[in-house]
């Protein structure tokens, strides 16, 4: 294949031949913050927002540094991806669950404090809290008990609960949204 073939793009995708910061030293790939701004550009903010939150997270790059890659008026999607980056999700599926509620328009506080309890994924209107269960920290026994502690406690303290898990924020979505809009009922959404 012609090289001028592999840089032309093909229906639905974008060739990013712009690049800011070297390339890997030894492989033929693209530095993490290019990767990452162009993500913000072309993903829809549900894959882009955890990615960069991670990368932020483990010290890879900074806030900063992708924000001046994406000047103009033409990165609007990018940016208002950028700004949705909190860096209160624990995980990627959390991040995820918070561009959903919020999304929905809901005033959700991610990683509370509930006395009694500990730290909550999320918490709304003061009583709802809702937690996102993946399977890497609920894969034992001893987890499995802990989290019936902590249900039962959070219940105890007056709190509403509803937990769900990956396969609900990725695959069910509007289910999740159903329940929490039914549980918190006639209530203003901010």
């Amino acid at each position: 294949m012609a090289l001028e073939q592999i840089l032309r793009s093909a229906d639905g995708c974008i060739n990013h031949r712009g690049t800011t910061v070297p390339p890997h030293p030894r492989l033929p790939i693209v530095g993490l913050a290019d990767a990452l701004v162009h993500v913000l550009q072309c993903r829809p903010a549900e894959e882009s927002v955890p990615m960069v939150e991670c990368a932020l997270r483990r010290g890879d790059t900074v806030h900063a540094f992708l924000k001046a890659r994406l000047p103009g008026t033409r990165n609007g999607k990018a940016g208002r991806a950028l700004a949705a980056v909190d860096l209160t999700g624990e995980s990627a599926i959390e991040v995820v669950a918070r561009l959903l509620l919020r999304g929905a328009g809901l005033d959700v506080q991610p990683q509370v404090m509930v006395p009694g309890v500990g730290r909550v994924d999320f918490l709304d209107e003061g009583f709802l809290v809702i937690e996102i269960d993946g399977a890497a920290f609920h894969s034992d026994r001893r987890a499995f008990r802990r989290d019936r502690r902590r249900n039962n406690m959070t219940v105890v303290g007056g709190f509403t609960l509803l937990r769900f898990s990956y396969e609900d924020v990725m695959f069910a979505p509007d289910e999740i949204l159903a329940v929490v809009f039914a549980v918190l009922g006639p209530r203003p959404v901010r």
